[in-house]
């Protein structure tokens, strides 16, 4: 990620943030904080990281490990003591006992008359449920931090306590704003990796946009090129982020993993996922359901219609979670043993159903950032629909409101086939969808990666379209 590809932005919301900071200087409260959250693996530390060191001013660079409030004070002084803070040694020396008194000897230990930067990574290693690290966080930002022209950047992968640091109630209630920071979208996978638009949405697919597993894929490289030599390498990235990641966001929580693992072998519904994570109980089963929700891992989904329903569907959120789970996970011990063919030649047989479903969540999300267009108005709520026995699905449902929808706007299907285009019998099959849904005659769209071939669509995108939602 030399180039920081897809970061321009949020590298540009850092430095308005600093200069807000440096044209502060002379007034009674300069400073600024900003909280940032993202999953793991996403870059956060890196694009912190790059941002200071080119900003040109001081700045500290502290990572919380989850250690005691001894070692991570002594982490706090060792960091402080390499940085390019000019009183660095204050830490140090002063050996702070609690974290009032380190933000207190940090503060005095930044300049008066220059911006600086402090980031704390990691911050819900410090968080506990009393809030005392909080409280402690908000006292010293108040009494001496705000009042130096400094910008302090908070950073989270736990995304629900991260939200919870800047929400009401809590003590740092509106001290810092929120900037979430999102894995490289289809567009700048494409674009890093020197992809045309339909292998860079399988890029996506695979790699799920994370920096660290596309700085991998050769330029230009195929899938199955990249797959095959990822494979042969039990510690690449596309095999171990998976693992690190679940490690770190449930060390304790073993009923939620196995309830996660029964989504992500593609099981949607309450019932099927309680059978295949062993025969859980129902309000287990909710409570896990609802840890994984809170965490951004899964999606909880229902059916876009005029009616209500209780047919609730999950999947697991991010894509490249979602093909570890189904397809290299289960494999890790052929891999760890030499045989990456094996599970490289599972990948193959399963290839085309599984990313024909991976993908709807991606052209939803492409037809939200794209409309209105030409021939489709813009839609507040864009998802799908199904009924419980599955006799009818709609890939693409748009409408005024979600789940229960006062006015549907537009249904469609999506086709991500290599060489079978979108024909007159996909488009028959839509027809007969709508009339089972409503009997209004709504706009029909597709979705396509090899093309239309019938006549009778009221909006058709291929990749390239669709690829056009997301700026490179």
């Amino acid at each position: 990620m030399a180039d920081f590809v897809g970061r321009r932005s949020e590298l540009a919301t850092l430095d308005r943030e600093l200069d807000k900071v440096a044209s502060g200087i002379g007034r009674e409260r300069p400073g600024r904080c900003v909280v940032l959250r993202g999953r793991r693996r996403v870059g956060k530390s890196r694009l912190v990281e790059r941002f200071a060191e080119r900003s040109g001013v001081p700045f500290l660079f502290y990572a919380a490990t989850g250690a005691s409030l001894q070692m991570e004070l002594e982490r706090l002084a060792h960091d402080a003591q390499t940085s390019s803070l000019p009183q660095a040694g204050l830490l140090s020396a002063a050996r702070p006992a609690n974290w009032d008194a380190a933000f207190d000897v940090l503060a005095a230990g930044l300049p008066h008359d220059r911006a600086s930067v402090v980031v704390m990574d990691e911050v819900p290693y410090l968080m506990d449920t009393a809030g005392a690290f909080e409280g402690m966080l908000q006292r010293a930002w108040d009494r001496v931090l705000e009042a130096k022209p400094v910008l302090l950047v908070l950073i989270g992968s736990d995304l629900s306590m991260m939200e919870s640091l800047n929400s009401y109630g809590r003590p740092f209630h509106q001290r810092g704003r929120e900037m979430v920071l999102g894995p490289l979208n289809p567009a700048e996978v494409g674009a890093m990796l020197g992809l045309d638009a339909a292998s860079a949405f399988d890029a996506a697919l695979v790699t799920g946009g994370l920096p660290l597993i596309c700085a991998e894929w050769p330029n230009g490289a195929g899938m199955w090129d990249f797959l095959e030599t990822a494979l042969s390498d039990p510690v690449s990235a596309l095999l171990v982020s998976a693992e690190r990641s679940l490690a770190a966001e449930f060390p304790q929580q073993v009923q939620a993993r196995a309830v996660l693992s029964a989504i992500g072998s593609g099981e949607r519904t309450f019932s099927n996922i309680a059978r295949a994570a062993g025969g859980i109980g129902a309000t287990p089963l909710q409570r896990s359901l609802g840890i994984l929700v809170d965490k951004r891992v899964i999606a909880a989904e229902l059916p876009i219609s005029t009616r209500p329903s209780k047919d609730r569907r999950y999947r697991v959120a991010d894509p490249y979670l979602r093909f570890w789970l189904k397809l290299l996970g289960p494999a890790m011990e052929e891999i760890e043993r030499g045989r990456g063919d094996l599970a490289l030649r599972r990948i193959r047989e399963s290839w085309t159903s599984w990313r024909g479903r991976a993908i709807e969540p991606l052209v939803r999300e492409a037809l939200a950032r794209l409309l209105p267009d030409a021939h489709l108005p813009a839609a507040p709520a864009i998802g799908g629909y199904w009924t419980r026995t599955n006799d009818v699905e709609i890939d693409i449902v748009g409408a005024d409101r979600a789940p229960i929808a006062k006015e549907l706007l537009f249904l469609g299907s999506v086709k991500w086939l290599e060489s079978s285009p979108f024909d007159r019998h996909d488009l028959a099959a839509l027809h007969r969808h709508r009339a089972m849904l409503t009997p209004d005659p709504l706009p029909l769209v597709a979705a396509s990666r090899s093309g239309i071939d019938c006549a009778g669509l009221d909006a058709a995108y291929g990749p390239a379209d669709l690829l056009a939602a997301w700026p490179s």
